[in-house]
């Protein structure tokens, strides 16, 4: 798993699918999701840690375009 995609992948796995329309919420969802698959038990705690490392890579991508766009609208 080295992806947005993949982890899309396992969430979908379990048959969840997240689409809230903004990206930075979609993967705000998805590690709720992730957290709520380990806590239960249905994924191992590998599978969990690179997924969240997955997703907080992203997200903080997903605030610095933001930024990127507040310094565009001025």
């Amino acid at each position: 798993m080295k992806t947005l995609y993949d982890v899309q992948q396992l969430l979908k796995q379990f048959g969840i699918y997240v689409y809230v329309g903004k990206r930075i919420y979609d993967i705000e969802l998805m590690s709720m999701e992730v957290k709520q698959l380990f806590d239960s038990h249905l994924i191992d705690k590998e599978t969990y840690l690179t997924a969240w490392a997955i997703l907080k890579r992203e997200h903080t991508l997903e605030e610095s375009r933001g930024d990127e766009f507040k310094c565009l609208k001025k």
